[in-house]
């Protein structure tokens, strides 16, 4: 006789089998815990769908621009081998308007660079440490730069590369900076706020396509690491335009909320955390490598 399936019987039993095992492991120590109630998912609601969208920018941010430094060499490839002080004293020289004169903004950070050289008082030079780094993922390292923007309170911040035996700037930047990280291929910089206990964070990531440091995240974050709690919703309805009050209607029309209240039109937007988020230092960026460990300029 050719042997039968067997009946949906002895499947369910069996089935209640394994579930009752399931449930006796998972009341042992070390077994599965309930986390607590999760937050309501809610999506994001277009607004205005008949606004025609931006074919171009308002502003012009130089986003991606790069730079070739044709004042300074790389023997062999290898931007070790390159004079950081050199290179500030060629953009100073690029940049008269800035460095030079009683008026320019930056005049005093040009005053002192003859203090980076030998025999010069290392503390007021204003080229800060050196940091090196495969940002670009050609398995060379690149070079983090940072000097001082004197007499004020900026830091610039630079990043350069190697290409076809050129001195290139891929990333330039300068604010008041509170630190800077490298995290995978990810520059990240952070700057205070106007605002008591939050702070800018922005990050710059090697793009390859445009060949340069695109800025990936521009965001204001708690600078005590807390977050707030999560809100139940007030309304899981998607937003409404608002109608104008017809005469037959009466006042409990207008105020219902599925035309448009103040409730309805409340607009739930997610942002990206420092912890989730890619630019988390000890997590790595977006596209990078997960492990990267961050290093801060000072």
């Amino acid at each position: 006789m050719p042997p039968r399936r067997p009946s949906r019987a002895v499947l369910a039993l069996g089935a209640v089998t394994l579930l009752a095992a399931a449930t006796a492991a998972c009341g042992d120590a070390g077994g599965l815990r309930g986390a607590g109630a999760t937050p309501t998912a809610i999506s994001p609601a277009r607004l205005w769908p008949d606004l025609p969208p931006a074919s171009s920018p308002a502003f012009d941010f130089d986003e991606a621009e790069t730079d070739v430094v044709k004042g300074v060499a790389v023997p062999g490839d290898d931007l070790r081998r390159v004079d950081p002080a050199a290179i500030v004293r060629e953009e100073i020289a690029g940049n008269p308007g800035d460095y030079e004169g009683g008026k320019a903004p930056y005049r005093e950070t040009a005053a002192r660079m003859g203090d980076c050289g030998t025999g010069g008082d290392r503390a007021r030079c204003p080229v800060l440490k050196p940091y090196y780094r495969d940002l670009t993922g050609d398995g060379r390292d690149d070079l983090t730069l940072g000097f001082r923007l004197l007499p004020g309170t900026l830091t610039a911040v630079r990043v350069y590369t190697v290409d076809k035996h050129r001195l290139v700037q891929v990333m330039h930047y300068e604010d008041a900076v509170s630190a800077v990280e490298l995290a995978g291929r990810s520059v990240i910089v952070r700057s205070p706020s106007d605002i008591a206990g939050y702070e800018y964070r922005l990050q710059w990531t090697w793009d390859e396509e445009q060949k340069a440091m695109l800025l990936t995240h521009d965001e204001m974050l708690r600078s005590d690491g807390r977050r707030h709690p999560p809100h139940a919703p007030r309304s899981t309805r998607s937003p409404q335009p608002s109608r104008s009050p017809s005469p037959d209607s009466s006042e409990t029309d207008s105020a219902d909320p599925s035309t448009g209240s103040d409730e309805s039109d409340s607009v739930a937007s997610s942002t990206d955390s420092s912890e989730t988020d890619s630019a988390d230092p000890s997590t790595g960026s977006a596209g990078t490598d997960s492990a990267a460990s961050s290093a801060a300029l000072r």
